[in-house]
């Protein structure tokens, strides 16, 4: 007898309230698998909720100024991807961080990528990233940026072999009480 063939990847373009809490969701478990650690544990515990991002996917899909992204694996959710034209420095969407991106302002850019913790190493994250690369070209963006965590070395080889690379730009995130990340930027020209 044949073994059953594996559920069907589809990918969804995030426009309902049950795609950004499935988003949200997909973003803490990323958080708190990938940065567990680094990040400190009560910050984690009070600030990353499996909500938190709801608010801003929502008011994202509103305005349009940046385009999300789920990978379901039958009917369940197992990675997203947020993307759009550079963000300007000071952003008011419930982020942690703000970067300065002057110079970048014709770029288009990764905001985030994350794999439910459950399905990493299936290939999705890179079926996500290699399709919001098609469509910020398709926008008339001919190079990419985004922000990794400088001690995020899974991601940092991720993104490299993609064919992104640090342009030496490090951006300080100061995380209460007293902790600092780094985040590196990744460039690729499209």
């Amino acid at each position: 007898m044949p073994s059953p063939s594996p559920d069907p990847l589809r990918l969804v373009e995030a426009t309902l309230e049950e795609h950004f809490a499935a988003m949200s969701l997909i973003h803490a478990l990323g958080w708190r698998d990938t940065y567990k650690g680094q990040v400190p544990g009560d910050y984690m515990a009070r600030e990353i909720t499996d909500h938190r991002w709801v608010k801003v996917f929502r008011q994202n899909h509103k305005t349009g100024a940046c385009h999300g992204l789920l990978l379901y694996s039958g009917d369940a959710p197992v990675a997203c991807i947020n993307y759009c034209p550079a963000r300007k420095s000071d952003t008011d969407d419930g982020s942690i961080c703000a970067f300065d991106n002057t110079g970048y302002e014709d770029w288009g850019e990764i905001v985030s990528l994350y794999v439910h913790p459950a399905e990493q190493g299936k290939g999705y994250g890179s079926i996500l990233l290699e399709e919001a690369l098609a469509r910020l070209k398709a926008a008339g963006h001919s190079s990419v940026f985004l922000f990794v965590l400088r001690e995020n070395e899974r991601a940092r080889k991720f993104y490299a072999a993609h064919g992104f690379s640090w342009d030496g730009t490090r951006a300080e995130i100061s995380l209460p009480p007293d902790t600092v990340c780094v985040d590196l930027r990744y460039v690729k020209k499209l």
